[in-house]
């Protein structure tokens, strides 16, 4: 027998590496061939090892790649929102009583009784005395300048006093322009009621028509004081607010009676209101330029029942837009000089950054277009 024959084959385990061969050439051309020389000859040696019953383990990292992790956003984000967005010019503006005047004596005599500042006075409240003759507050928009009696001319100050003796109970016939008995009765009913002298007439300086409750300000006047027709007494207002507002010139199109606007008042609060009146150009004190006054009314009184006079500001709605996308002004980013554009988080957490055209900044949000926005997407809001 040979001594081959009793010689025992190793077992083929021995676990075959590839060296990598590196070729020179140059260019993409010389790397092609050494890729190519590289494949053939693993072919061909692992053809060899598989027919010799080598086991094959391939070398630790070869022709394997590591893949990243995916990141997924877990940041602030907000919408993408269709619907309306307004624009707005925002104004300085000042709280106020409406209808400010100064009260002032109609006869000569000595005060004897004045209102308390801040007091409110309504229809058929004593409002001030002299020489302990009181006077009365009525209803009307015409000032009282005449006596009240039998045989005056007709005008639209008997109607208006007719119409307060009215409401207050002693008048019941259809009001109208004419004195007449049945408005001399019910003055002598009145004032019997009030403690009064009898007479049937009421002399000038007995009633002060307002159009509304007064509301009584700063006393300039004393009880005692010697007074005549004209005398400064104390300054009154009526009992709304409105809001005092110079707009600037080139913005003489947004006053508009009627229009709706947004007050914010004192501490971070809003309220609602409209433009109840438009002034003429007019140069303002302050900056010598030329503005539009308004004056704004409120829809909430309450709202602005805590001040009695404060600074506020207006937004008057300016540009609106009926139906676009938008996103909060924050959300916006910029690609870079001349692009701004979106981050996108889209179903799987991952971002994408959207280019974007801009439209109507207004109340915080951007008007957005472009390709692939659409409403209802999440967008990064980035924390500034």
């Amino acid at each position: 027998m040979a001594a081959s024959d009793n010689v025992p084959a190793p077992e083929a385990t021995t676990n075959l590496e590839f060296p990598v061969t590196r070729e020179r050439g140059n260019g993409a051309t010389g790397s092609r061939r050494s890729r190519r020389r590289l494949v053939l000859g693993l072919v061909a040696a692992i053809a060899v090892a598989v027919g010799a019953g080598v086991p094959i383990t391939a070398a630790a990292g070869f022709g394997t790649s590591a893949e990243e992790p995916v990141t997924t956003f877990d940041g602030a984000t907000d919408e993408v929102v269709r619907g309306p967005l307004e624009g707005s010019t925002t104004a300085s503006g000042t709280l106020r009583f409406s209808d400010p005047r100064t009260m002032q004596a109609a006869r000569d005599g000595v005060i004897t009784a004045l209102p308390t500042a801040g007091s409110v006075l309504a229809l058929g409240d004593r409002i001030y005395a002299v020489d302990d003759v009181p006077v009365f507050l009525l209803r009307g928009s015409t000032p009282a300048w005449r006596d009240f009696e039998i045989g005056m001319s007709d005008g639209p100050d008997v109607k208006q006093l007719e119409e307060s003796l009215q409401s207050l109970g002693y008048f019941d016939e259809e009001p109208d322009d004419e004195f007449t008995w049945p408005t001399a009765n019910a003055i002598d009913a009145w004032q019997k009621e009030e403690g009064m002298q009898r007479t049937g007439r009421l002399p000038l300086g007995s009633v002060v028509f307002a159009s509304g409750d007064l509301r009584i300000g700063n006393l300039t006047a004393r009880e005692g004081d010697q007074v005549g027709p004209g005398a400064e007494l104390f300054d009154a207002t009526g009992t709304s607010q409105i809001v005092d507002v110079d707009l600037a010139l080139a913005d003489q199109q947004l006053a508009v009676i009627g229009r709706e606007v947004v007050v914010r008042l004192p501490g971070n609060t809003e309220t609602t209101g409209e433009i109840a009146s438009v002034g003429t150009p007019t140069e303002s004190e302050d900056e010598g330029r030329t503005v539009i006054p308004i004056v704004v009314t409120l829809d909430d009184p309450d709202a602005a029942a805590s001040f009695q006079e404060a600074s506020v500001s207006v937004d008057v709605p300016s540009e609106r837009r009926a139906d676009v996308l938008s996103i909060p002004v924050g959300a916006l980013i910029a690609l870079d000089p001349d692009q701004y554009g979106i981050e996108v988080v889209d179903a799987d957490g991952t971002t994408r950054q959207v280019p974007v055209t801009t439209g109507l900044f207004a109340a915080g949000r951007v008007e957005i277009s472009g390709e692939g926005v659409a409403e209802g997407q999440r967008v990064v809001v980035p924390q500034r």
